[in-house]
């Protein structure tokens, strides 16, 4: 195996939504860094079962704005 051509493997936190933590091992950033989460397990639809939209920018007003002729007339 070649010498020097794997990253370092070093320990992170990890900081969820909700503002819990903990300690795990990662090629992500320097020793000592802080991972700050904006989707987790707890939060995330995929695991939760609850959908929500989350409107970035304005996108979805954006989306709305531009088919809002489109659909079921009510």
């Amino acid at each position: 195996m070649k010498a020097d051509i794997h990253p370092d493997y070093h320990e992170i936190k990890v900081v969820m939504t909700d503002g819990s933590e903990f300690t795990t091992r990662s090629t992500w950033g320097k020793a000592g860094d802080t991972m700050r989460l904006d989707i987790d397990p707890k939060s995330h639809p995929a695991w939760t079962g609850v959908h929500r939209l989350v409107d970035s920018g304005g996108q979805l007003a954006k989306f709305n704005k531009k088919f809002k002729s489109f659909g079921i007339k009510a």
